[in-house]
């Protein structure tokens, strides 16, 4: 069976086969001169952004780092599941329902009074549109009272009753970040964590640890003894029991999507597969095999001190065992009740369960915060707490990062220490209203901290990574070497296990040793430099990108 990174390169070659065998004929330009034609192009395109979209969507893009499953599907594919699921509509509230029961053969719901189908909405357009615009950012304007972060965040809850579907899920975003030469995705997701969660409550919170203060007027500390004894309590009550039934999920979830793609089955030689392919517009499938997946366990915040401690726990252990789950992130909106008061508390469990699974990485959705959302006090905190106490590795937003105190300091730690931030463009402008004379994508970039594009929710948004790269390029004035340098990054600060390919942090401009003295990215390595490769999952796909980047350059015009 063809492994995900041998598909990788293969698809490679897949997806442009057309334009490979016809550049063979002519004599091929050094790599210098193959990266000089695609910056010309690039900035020829850069003028429309209809054509730098065109030229954008197939420049490879490596990884994208910060994406939330349930906010990645498009709501077109949640109406499809609804009416598979049996699933009712509230006209009124624009929100997905479940039925009291089903009749007929075959099955049809029965809906609560007033409700309708939701087969039924296939019909009818009118109400198709709204439900459409109620489970996303599409058409929304501001109103009085309701902003576009009160709209983001309540599609959520809109389309939450649906059963699982997650392979189906991974399949669409898998197929898109194919169709746009992406080939890495940390997704965050949820899995289930009742009996953790039970578990905690049950316990309750340390006597003496504090419950919620209010962030204002300082927070109560909470000890390494005391989270200690608590992880000890839950462990004994069964915690990890739960671990093996996420692991099951999340391989169920992977072998559907696998099924769904029709990923081969029985090995096949690249000229095979090639000749499966023979253009872009050829099967999807065939190229979304070759994106690679991890998950990221992602930690609802806006709960008591109890639960979190315990959900958290329990992902460590997931990560701990399960090699496609590469770390873990804090989620929901960081301006809530409970996400603002409990913050630093929280930032002290991360630093207790790090100190006892250092292997685990961490990224942090810190400073999703904008003047005016929360008082001035809570914005000068967040960014700081979660690299210096919740030892983040990478920052998500990062939004808020000049009303930290000591901003300029802390730019620097975050340089030297190599914490890169997950850009999301897209996310900061319809959530918090920052437009680009606002935004720190350039404070970052001067600082010299590592920052790559992502999309957050694209589905919720309406988007996708091509489209995050349009906007840097057009907001931000950014160059294709820019552009090609946030690719690196991405994949430079992914989670995934091994060595660097590049000898020094975010320098991409000498390899390991073992891969020096070659082209980057050949498709035969010598015998050194592939057996570092196969060591190396990171540095693998390292490779791949500098692949795939070959490719396009040299099939640029």
């Amino acid at each position: 069976m063809l492994s995900r990174t041998q598909l990788s390169l293969s698809a490679i070659f897949l997806c442009l086969f057309t334009s490979i065998a016809a550049h063979a004929i002519t004599p091929k330009r050094s790599t210098a001169q193959q990266e000089q034609r695609a910056t010309q192009a690039f900035n020829a395109a850069k003028k429309n952004p209809l054509q730098l979209r065109a030229f954008l969507v197939k420049m490879p893009k490596g990884a994208d780092l910060h994406m939330h499953l349930s906010g990645a599907v498009y709501a077109e594919t949640f109406l499809k599941d609804a009416a598979a699921d049996l699933l009712c509509v509230n006209s009124s509230a624009l929100t997905l329902t479940k039925n009291v029961g089903t009749s007929s053969l075959p099955p049809q719901p029965v809906c609560n009074k007033g409700d309708i189908r939701a087969d039924s909405v296939l019909e009818d357009q009118h109400l198709y549109d709204a439900l459409v615009d109620s489970f996303s950012m599409r058409g929304f304007v501001p109103t009085a009272g309701t902003s576009g972060h009160d709209q983001f965040f309540a599609t959520f809850d809109r389309f939450g009753v649906l059963d699982d579907h997650t392979g189906e899920w991974l399949d669409e975003v898998a197929r898109r970040a194919a169709a746009q030469n992406e080939q890495y995705l940390e997704i965050m997701k949820t899995p289930t964590f009742e009996h953790a969660a039970k578990l905690g409550y049950d316990l309750g919170w340390p006597a003496g640890a504090g419950l919620p203060s209010g962030w204002l007027g300082g927070q109560k500390e909470v000890t390494r003894e005391q989270l200690a004894k608590l992880r000890d309590a839950l462990l004994a009550g069964g915690l990890r029991d739960e671990v093996a039934i996420d692991q099951k999920e999340l391989a169920d979830a992977e072998a559907n999507r696998n099924a769904i793609e029709g990923c081969p089955a029985t090995q096949q030689t690249a000229k095979e597969q090639i000749s499966s392919v023979d253009s872009i517009g050829g099967p999807a499938h065939s190229i979304a095999c070759a994106v690679q997946i991890r998950f990221l366990g992602q930690v609802l915040r806006a709960f008591p001190p109890q639960k979190v401690f315990a959900q958290t726990l329990l992902y460590f252990e997931l990560a701990s065992v399960d090699p496609h789950v590469v770390g873990i992130n804090f989620v929901q909106p960081e301006d809530s009740y409970l996400a603002m008061s409990e913050y630093h508390r929280q930032m002290q469990m991360l630093d207790y369960l790090h100190s006892v699974y250092p292997r685990v990485h961490i990224t942090l959705h810190a400073g999703e915060l904008a003047p005016g959302l929360v008082p001035p006090a809570g914005l000068r905190f967040h960014i700081r707490e979660a690299v210096e106490l919740g030892h983040a590795e990478r920052i998500g937003h990062g939004v808020d990062i000049m009303y930290e105190e000591n901003p300029q300091a802390l730019l620097k730690e975050m340089a030297t220490r190599h914490i890169m931030v997950e850009i999301n463009l897209t996310s900061n402008d319809v959530i918090l209203g920052i437009d680009p004379a606002h935004h720190p994508l350039p404070i970052y970039r001067a600082a010299h901290v590592p920052v790559a594009l992502s999309t957050d929710d694209e589905g919720v948004s309406r988007i996708d990574l091509t489209n995050e790269y349009v906007r840097a390029a057009r907001d931000f004035n950014l160059s294709y070497a820019d552009l090609k340098n946030m690719s690196r990054t991405s994949l430079e600060h992914s989670f995934l296990p091994g060595p660097s390919l590049w000898q020094q942090r975010d320098n991409f401009t000498r390899t390991n040793a073992a891969c020096a003295g070659q082209p980057l990215g050949a498709e035969k390595p010598t015998t050194k430099c592939a057996a570092f490769l196969q060591s190396s999952k990171k540095a693998t796909e390292q490779w791949q990108l500098e692949h795939r980047y070959d490719v396009f350059e040299s099939t640029t015009p």
